[in-house]
This record gives structure tokens, C-alpha cells and sequence, in this order.
């Protein structure tokens, strides 16, 4: 359904799924465009309850039939929503106009701007997020849309800015119950980065070739005027954009790259690269943050924003002042010289990549890698074999629970103790626990001053990080 600019201020739109991490920001965006907005969900936690509270809309815990009175003039379906919700049987049984959030910012928000679509299957959170504070430095005043909270904006993850820009978060996650196809497909990019291409969403995507389709889809959407970023040392990225009808441009860490960094290193607490445009030197740029993949990210948002002519000068004071997204090797607390980091990690190489920034950054600590088994690829056995090479950059990795395990088979749920089997045989301390809670109460005995603890998980792993802080600061005597 196309929405109505000149109706704004009457409509009425009510979002399912209010408490999603794009749901919600997508809720702020409809209450600064002038429309009433109300919503339901289950278990609302920050950021989004702390979100939608800020902005002052309310929602229904639950859902229920009666919710839908008086009827929206439209219902926006989250897509973890499915038939039997009854909300969603009542739009079908009364014909409320109804749509999928993509479709929402398909046919209202990107519409008249210049859409800017960051994808793959690492980075493009950070990455969209370091472009949008680029061009919002710039004095460009981006629309965009993050999919992770970020504290450059005040902890919000859109904005409304009105300039010719819209830079969105392409996400090759199904749509919605009745549109199975990746978000990204609706957003009509004129120009696009693609960061990464590995196998993932094993709930969806049977192999890699599949989800290889999707991104030649999304390729082949972009116009001949457009441009399109890839990681030049991915032979898949290679592939997808073969055949694409605009200019392509590559980026890495190799010379052989039209975007390329080099002399990277860790210096005064952030990381300092040059970067070369083909044989032109562009300028050295530094980032708080540590990890060859973050120079990777932030690689591809200089040379977004230096092709959309925004001056060296300012996309180095942009980088210079970027905070990294939540969740992103974000310091948890200290107590007793015990250091507690979060990452939002979930798969082998992006787990690899995370444990080798923070050897960079916090060089000489011992490691503690805890894990949850959260996501819909991570659950499986998919990455079995995989995640004990990536995992052994760690000094002691203890496993949680697999998230929601009774929903797998035996044949097809990912066994923690035997990747720690596999780890210990390889000279790690490594054990599997059935808690959240065992794993802190284990580390919080057994940890030393100078220690990492590194908390990896897309999800909020039964609210570890807080349990261990507490026992932390218990042991060592430490009053909240």
C-alpha cells in the first residue's frame, strides 16, 4: 500500500512486532512524519522500550484482536509475525490494509531521495552507521535507517534529515509471512556496498548459491548511472556483481583494490590507515575502534562518501569522532581489573575477526570467550567444524546453552560439547554449561585481575553480562 503525504497528519498506523530493532526506530519515523502510531509486541526491552517511551508511543503488551479498535488506516507486519497471531488473522478476516516495514520505507521514505543500501553478511551495520555520520557531519543531513542503536545519534538509529540522501541497512532476511524474499529487494538502491558474502539464515537459505541469487537480484536492481562497492578480495562478491549494468568500484587491503588501506596500525587507543584511490593518496584516517575488519567498514564509507563529493577533510573528522555501534566490542564494565566487553558476533569469521581486534587493542590479557548458540544459523550444525578454529584465538571459551534447542532435532542442533572436546584437544580450556548463570558464576571464580572477558551473542544471553558484573563486584567487595 502507497501512503498519502497529504494525509499524514490524519493516519493512523499500528506496527506488529513494535519492539523489533527496526521495528521501533521505523515507529519514530512515522511519529516525526506526523502520524499517530500505536503498536504491539511481547517482552519490550531497551533499546526499544527505552526508544519508544523517549518518543511517547505507547503499545499494547500482547496481542489481541481488540488492539485493531478502532482500525488502522494501516498495519505494518514485523517478519517475525506469522498466520495464528490474532491480530494478523483479524486484518485478514476485516481487509485492513496491511504491509511489511521494507515495503513501508519502500513506498514512503525512500521515494525522492538518493538511496544509499549497505549489505553483506558482516560489516554493514558499522558500516551504514559510519556512513550515515559521515554525511550527517558533512552537514548533508541524511535520512537513514541502522540496524543497530547508535551513539553517534544519541543512541537512536535513524534520522530524519531531510538532504538527498536515504542510507539504509540491507538486510538479506525474509520480508514478512506473506513476502519471503530478502528485505533489500525493496529498497531500490542508486548506489550500493557489499561488504561481505559467506553462508548464514540457515532457517531460510539452504546453501550459499541461494543466498548468492538474492545479492544478484539486489546487483541487478542498481541503475546504469549508479555505482556499486564491493570487498575485492571476495571471489563471491566478484561473482554476484558480475554482471551488474553500473560502474563497480572494489575496496580491501590489497593494492590491487581501487580503494585500498594500508599502514594500518594501533596507535593512542584508535586505528590510523592511509587509503589510496587507485594510485591517488586520499588521505590517513584514524578510528576509534580496533580491527582490520573496522578498516575494512570504514573503507567502504570513505569511498561512498568521497564519491557522493564529500571533502577528505570532513570524512576524516567524522571517523576521528565515531562511536561505534551498541554491541559492537562495547566495554561492559571493569571491576577488580576484570574487563567486560560485549560483541554481537555469531559467526565463525566474524567471531575470528572480533577476537583478533581485541588482541590488538587489549594486547598481553587473557582471553575469556563466552558464547551463546543464539542465532538461526549458530543453533545448527551448520558451523560446527568451523567455529573451534576461530574460537581458539581465545584463551578459555565456555559455551551457554543453545538458544531455544528444543525447537532442533539431535541430528541437526550444534553439540557445544564437542566443539569444547575440540578445543580442549587442541590445548584450549574450553567446557560447555547449561546457564547463563554457571558460566558467571565460573569465570567470576576463576578470573584474575589483567583478565578479558570477551560476551558474544546476537541476543541478550539470559542477561550474562549483568549476572557477571554482579558476581564480580561481590567477590571483590564492590558496592553498586
Amino acid at each position: 500500500m502507497k501512503i498519502s503525504a497529504q494525509k499524514t497528519a490524519a493516519q493512523h498506523v499500528h506496527l506488529l512486532g513494535i519492539g523489533g530493532a527496526a521495528m521501533a526506530p521505523v515507529a519514530g519515523m512515522l511519529k516525526e512524519r506526523g502520524f499517530h502510531v500505536t503498536g504491539t509486541d511481547v517482552n519490550v526491552y531497551p533499546p526499544a522500550s527505552t526508544l519508544l517511551h523517549s518518543l511517547g508511543i505507547s503499545w499494547n503488551e500482547g496481542y489481541r484482536e481488540q488492539n485493531l479498535t478502532p482500525a488502522p488506516d494501516l498495519v505494518v507486519v514485523g517478519n517475525a509475525l506469522s498466520r495464528g497471531n490474532p491480530e494478523i488473522e483479524h486484518v485478514l478476516d476485516e481487509k485492513i490494509p496491511y504491509c511489511s516495514m521494507p515495503q513501508l520505507l519502500e513506498d514512503y521514505f525512500i521515494p525522492g531521495h538518493r538511496s544509499i543500501v549497505i549489505a553483506g553478511t558482516h560489516g554493514k551495520t558499522t558500516t551504514t552507521a559510519m556512513t550515515a555520520w559521515i554525511f550527517h557531519s558533512a552537514g548533508r543531513k541524511p535520512d537513514f535507517l541502522i540496524g543497530g542503536v547508535a551513539p553517534n545519534f544519541g543512541d537512536r538509529s535513524y534520522g530524519l534529515g531531510g538532504g538527498e540522501e536515504f542510507i539504509v541497512e540491507g538486510d538479506e532476511y525474509d520480508t514478512a509471512f506473506f513476502d519471503k524474499g530478502p528485505k533489500f529487494l525493496h529498497y531500490h538502491p542508486d548506489e550500493l556496498i557489499l561488504t561481505s558474502l559467506e553462508y548464514d539464515h540457515a532457517d531460510i537459505y539452504p546453501d550459499l548459491a541461494s543466498i548468492a541469487l538474492q545479492f544478484r537480484r539486489l546487483v541487478n536492481l542498481v541503475p546504469r548511472r549508479g555505482r556499486i562497492l564491493i570487498w575485492g578480495e571476495s571471489r563471491e562478491l566478484q561473482e554476484v556483481a558480475a554482471k551488474a549494468f553500473c560502474r563497480i568500484e572494489t575496496f580491501g587491503l590489497t593494492p590491487e583494490c581501487h580503494w585500498f588501506a594500508g599502514d594500518i596500525a594501533w596507535q593512542d587507543e584508535a586505528t590510523v590507515f592511509r587509503v589510496a584511490d587507485r594510485d591517488r593518496e586520499v588521505g590517513q584516517f584514524r578510528i576509534p575502534m580496533a580491527g582490520r575488519h573496522n578498516v575494512m567498514d570504514a573503507l567502504a564509507a570513505i569511498a561512498m562518501a568521497h564519491g557522493r563529493g564529500v571533502e577528505t577533510e570532513a570524512i576524516q573528522r567524522a571517523l576521528a569522532s565515531f562511536q561505534s555501534v551498541r554491541k559492537r566490542m562495547e566495554i561492559k564494565g571493569e571491576v577488580g581489573g576484570v574487563l567486560v566487553v560485549e560483541d554481537f558476533a555469531h559467526h565463525p569469521t566474524a567471531i575470528r575477526l572480533t577476537l583478533e581486534g581485541a588482541r590488538t587493542r587489549w594486547p598481553g590479557r587473557k582471553i575469556w570467550a563466552a558464547v551463546e548458540p543464539r542465532s538461526n544459523t549458530m543453533r545448527r550444525k551448520v558451523f560446527q567444524d568451523a567455529l573451534p578454529e576461530s574460537l581458539a584465538l581465545a584463551d578459555a571459551i565456555l559455551f551457554g546453552p543453545v538458544n531455544r534447542a528444543q525447537l532442533l532435532g539431535d541430528e541437526e542442533r550444534l553439540s557445544p560439547d564437542l566443539i569444547a572436546e575440540s578445543l580442549r584437544a587442541s590445548g584450549r580450556e574450553s567446557r560447555a554449561f547449561e546457564s547463563a548463570e554457571a558460566i558467571a558464576e565460573h569465570i567470576a571464580s576463576n578470573a584474575a585481575p589483567g583478565d578479558l572477558v570477551l560476551v558474544m551473542s546476537n541476543g541478550g544471553f539470559d542477561g550474562f553480562t549483568g549476572k557477571l558484573l554482579e558476581k564480580l563486584k561481590s567477590r571483590a567487595g564492590v558496592h553498586a
